[in-house]
């Protein structure tokens, strides 16, 4: 067929195809912005977990979450972002960490029997015999090129996605195996869709390929979807929609299910059986979102084929870098006077970027300036908190992160490999 799977196309396995102005005031920019539980992928007594925390929520097999009474959705406002208390206690360690971020690996050199490293956008992919290792990275990804380096975000990313893995097996089984560090994850090896399963409620966002640059040029079918006319920037749809992509050389692709189907990309058992988790996956993420203040606008999934036939969920889950998420309680007020919603995403700096320079074509991008780099660092950590309930380990240490991932990830490998 297409692939034959070393790795995950932009994340979770190794695939092989066989046949501005710097100076510019910030502030305008960042226009916005617990519990007890374990991940249940360790199969390996040693191997790290998250750590336990009190009053965690429980996800029941009917995505329902459990707490011990029923609560209004929190109305969660700027100011939680701006003058929370839980701000002034990580922006410290963020600070300090600015010149530690991890901005690549090499674990070739430090972790035995690795065969091979594919160097992805945001993850480092590592052949290890039967198994993957996946190192998330702080790099910040957007306009299909690194933009900068952000404290804790490769920690943050991973554990979100491990939160969301745990929580979303009754929808459908992913290729995690185990996470040895608070940056890694060892996956399964699968034949990768090369397709990404974008998912949208609202019409909105900044990028080439986003629902509101593409409807405001005019397009009215997009992926095989038919938009009505009238739509403005932010408005949700009336339903969610699947805008596929496709992976070209160095950008994502618009394509539409049919063409992915005749183009051998995937069969038509397989797209339908992938398009029914995404859907799933996202009505599921929407209602978790809104349950804790929050509006899971867009998202996008990626699919893998076990050895056993099964389609599983691959590289990462409802993350920051990966999904776009809005404060639900101003939503309403700020769309009817034509505001731009209050973001908890990286779409500020994606902004920022598009104010200052052209991103996709300037040969050299300014510098961020290191308190937009600190704000996005807190949004992340106050996503993950907001929709886990619990509080994220980040206390720098003076050990080099790559020192202790090696270690951790050479552990993990020795005692998989006497199974």
């Amino acid at each position: 067929m297409f692939v034959r799977c070393l790795e995950f196309v932009s994340g979770m396995a190794q695939c092989v195809r066989s046949t501005l102005n710097p100076s510019r005031t910030t502030q305008s920019f960042i226009s916005t912005v617990s519990a007890k539980t374990t991940p249940a992928f360790a199969s390996v007594s040693f191997l790290r977990t998250l750590p336990e925390f009190k009053k965690y929520p429980v996800m029941s097999c009917q995505g329902k979450v459990q707490s011990q009474q029923d609560q209004i959705p929190p109305q969660l406002s700027l100011d939680d972002l701006i003058t929370s208390k839980r701000k002034g206690e990580v922006l410290g360690p963020i600070q300090d960490s600015l010149s530690n971020c991890l901005s690549d690996t090499n674990l070739l050199e430090t972790v035995p029997g690795l065969k091979s490293r594919i160097k992805g956008k945001v993850r480092d992919i590592y052949d290890a015999g039967d198994y993957l290792v996946l190192v998330t990275t702080d790099r910040l990804s957007a306009f299909d090129r690194n933009l900068a380096s952000i404290p804790f975000k490769g920690q943050v990313l991973n554990e979100t996605s491990l939160w969301w893995f745990n929580n979303t097996q009754h929808i459908t089984p992913n290729a995690v195996v185990s996470s040895p560090d608070r940056n890694v994850v060892i996956a399964k090896k699968c034949s990768v869709f090369p397709i990404e399963f974008v998912v949208r409620g609202y019409v909105t966002g900044s990028t080439d390929t986003s629902l509101w640059t593409v409807y405001k040029k005019g397009v009215r079918n997009y992926c095989g979807n038919v938009l009505s006319d009238g739509l403005v920037k932010n408005q949700k749809l009336p339903a969610n929609i699947l805008t596929p992509t496709t992976k070209a050389e160095d950008h994502d692709v618009p394509i539409t299910p049919n063409e992915i189907v005749d183009g051998g990309f995937m069969t038509q058992a397989e797209f339908d059986e992938a398009s029914m988790k995404a859907l799933r996956l996202f009505e599921f993420g929407q209602r978790v979102a809104k349950e804790h203040g929050l509006i899971l606008v867009d998202t996008k999934y990626e699919f893998g084929r076990s050895s056993d036939g099964s389609i599983l969920l691959i590289d990462e889950i409802h993350t920051p870098d990966s999904s776009r998420y809005w404060l639900a309680g101003s939503y309403e007020e700020r769309f009817q006077k034509g505001l731009e919603p209050e973001n908890v995403d990286k779409e500020f700096l994606r902004l920022w970027f598009k104010e200052n320079c052209n991103p996709y074509e300037d040969e050299v991008l300014p510098t961020a300036p290191a308190e937009l780099i600190t704000e996005l660092a807190w949004r992340y950590i106050f996503l993950y908190e907001t929709i886990t309930g619990s509080r994220i380990d980040i206390l720098p240490t003076q050990e080099p992160i790559h020192v202790r991932i090696s270690r951790n990830t050479s552990q993990a490998l020795s005692s998989l490999r006497q199974l």
